[in-house]
């Protein structure tokens, strides 16, 4: 792996990405110029035709025009911060986007257009390479950028293995050049890794370098030893596509701290010990357990 080439290490990452259930694209065919677009402009970040049909496949009993007013609320930024505008979407991504429609009967009803299915039957999973940026006059191209239902949800940073100049820290700079530059592409941001194809870490929006952590295991089972090549653990114990879901509902937060509004995920103990408590606590609950919560 020592001897392999930043594109070397990208193309293992995407053929894992792609055995874990993710179509995969390069932007020079999937961008505007290409030959099969998936945006018009490189200042679009949001997939919109695919986030439009997965919003119909999601909500089928909500007339097109409602789904259409939602979809225009969650492609138009909102706030003037982006940590505030990637809570905006995160609430919008996990509770879906409360609507009004008038029914057939004439009566006024709410409801909230699903951006994306939690038992994953018909959600859309994507990843593009080499991703070309162009806002306020700066052109950026992160290395993977993973969509979910059209909203990108990942950005993965890579960089050669053993290149001096090339570690973690400098992806994790990248990063915030990204996040200053380019910000819309992290408007619905769930996770940022770094990696050079043997050590990889995940952060939130807000993590700082030494909160730019590894993930040890896959299924929790079994922790992998220190040493041993971080990436491939990481990116099936991250994006499977099950676990990803869950970690972006059910464990990801945003609070205040002295330095503002800060966004924190679960490290993979945590996730797995949770799960694991979980569990427990629903086998002790059926029929024939023994009713003691583990």
């Amino acid at each position: 792996m020592a001897t392999l080439t930043e594109a070397q290490v990208e193309g293992v990452l995407l053929d894992q990405l792609g055995g874990l259930g993710y179509s995969l694209l390069n932007d020079a065919v999937s961008g505007p110029d290409g030959s099969a677009p998936e945006r018009e402009a490189y200042s679009d970040t949001f997939l919109v035709a695919r986030l439009r049909d997965a919003m119909a496949r999601l909500n089928p009993q909500i007339p097109e025009d409602a789904r259409e007013d939602a979809l225009r609320r969650v492609v138009a930024s909102d706030r003037p911060s982006l940590i505030e505008e990637n809570r905006r979407l995160h609430r919008l991504m996990v509770e879906g986007v409360p609507v009004e429609y008038r029914a057939e009967d004439g009566t006024i009803r709410g409801d909230a257009v699903r951006l994306l299915d939690p038992e994953d039957g018909v959600n859309d999973w994507l990843a593009i390479a080499q991703f070309t940026v162009i806002e306020n006059g700066n052109n950026r191209r992160p290395d993977v950028v993973v969509f979910l239902n059209g909203l990108p949800v990942g950005v993965i940073e890579v960089k050669k293995p053993g290149a001096e100049t090339a570690t973690l820290g400098a992806a994790f700079n990248q990063l915030q050049t990204y996040k200053a530059q380019i910000p819309s592409i992290f408007r619905a941001n769930a996770v940022l890794v770094t990696t050079d194809g043997i050590q990889a870490r995940i952060g939130s929006l807000t993590a700082d370098l030494e909160r730019f952590m590894p993930w040890r295991t896959t299924d929790g089972a079994e922790v992998a030893p220190k040493g041993a090549p971080e990436m491939p653990v990481l990116i099936e114990g991250v994006f499977a596509r099950d676990r990803l879901l869950s970690l972006m509902q059910d464990f990801t937060v945003f609070g205040e701290r002295p330095g503002g509004l800060a966004k924190i995920i679960a490290g993979y103990h945590q996730f797995h010990a949770v799960k694991r408590a979980v569990a427990s606590t629903v086998e002790a609950s059926r029929s024939g357990g023994d009713r003691k919560a583990g």
